[in-house]
């Protein structure tokens, strides 16, 4: 595990990279960048590769010992037992359509623990950020040049059917999920389907109480582990394990963590 001090030039490395990234991001928004489809059907455009190379050959540059696990190019393998993941645009269907709810999405972590997650929405102007032992902070967009990080904190509501549900896209829950989806909207207070790392920070901040994913990725878990468990939430599979790998996700203010996977398990 990384020291204290190494643990926080980690951190602010991983601000500067995000704000730089988030910069060429900004550059290229609403200019009518079109996007092609992978072969997993998400979409991807020349800005997700060019940031992601941009990341990737930056923290090589700092950390030559580390690997790198990246969305558009793969795996660099690394020496040291640490790995940074990162995801350059993540929303890139928001990020083609001109919409702001888009972000640039760094997670490091150690022999396969996530312990450091920062996650910058450049068009919002909103950053989240948090290390292990070091809380969660958040750059609201509204504040002031120069304002200092205010602490981050999950919501206090207790049961789903006072509370704002947030649910990934409906096309991810067709086929098998389709009852877990209704179960879920039908339980709540009042749903809405911000998902992607806009509705995580919408969590980890407290504006949402819950957010369930269908369908997740490594490099769209990780940062949100440090992040949610820092604010005083939890992040795990519909299982209940705190893992980026699960492949699905339930993020919450962790006092309707069972309540909600109870629903997605029945």
């Amino acid at each position: 595990m990384a020291s204290t001090s190494e643990l926080t030039a980690c951190l602010e490395f991983s601000l500067e990279l995000a704000r730089r990234s988030g910069d060429i991001a900004l550059q290229n928004f609403q200019s009518g960048v079109t996007a092609d489809i992978k072969t997993d059907g998400s979409p991807v455009t020349i800005v997700d590769r060019t940031i992601e190379k941009f990341l990737r050959e930056t923290i090589h540059a700092h950390y030559p010992g580390d690997a790198v696990l990246g969305e558009e190019l793969g795996e660099l393998p690394g020496t040291s037992g640490r790995r940074w993941i990162v995801d350059p645009i993540d929303g890139t269907a928001s990020f083609v359509r001109g919409i702001p709810l888009f972000g640039v999405m760094i997670a490091l972590e150690v022999e396969g623990v996530p312990i450091l997650g920062t996650v910058h929405l450049p068009a919002l102007n909103e950053t989240v950020f948090a290390a292990s032992g070091q809380g969660c902070w958040w750059l609201p967009g509204n504040r002031n040049t120069g304002s200092r990080p205010i602490r981050a904190h999950v919501s206090s509501t207790e049961r789903l059917s006072e509370g704002l549900l947030l649910v990934g896209g409906f096309e991810y829950f067709r086929g098998g999920c389709q009852a877990h989806y209704e179960r879920l909207v039908q339980s709540a207070k009042m749903q809405r389907s911000w998902a992607d790392c806009y509705g995580q920070i919408l969590v980890a901040t407290g504006r949402a109480d819950v957010l369930v994913e269908a369908l997740m990725n490594t490099w769209d878990a990780a940062p949100f582990i440090p992040i949610l468990q820092e604010a005083g939430g939890s992040f795990t599979d519909w299982n209940g394990n705190c893992t980026a790998k699960g492949g699905n996700s339930v993020s919450s203010n962790g006092k309707m963590s069972e309540e909600v996977l109870r629903l997605l398990r029945d």
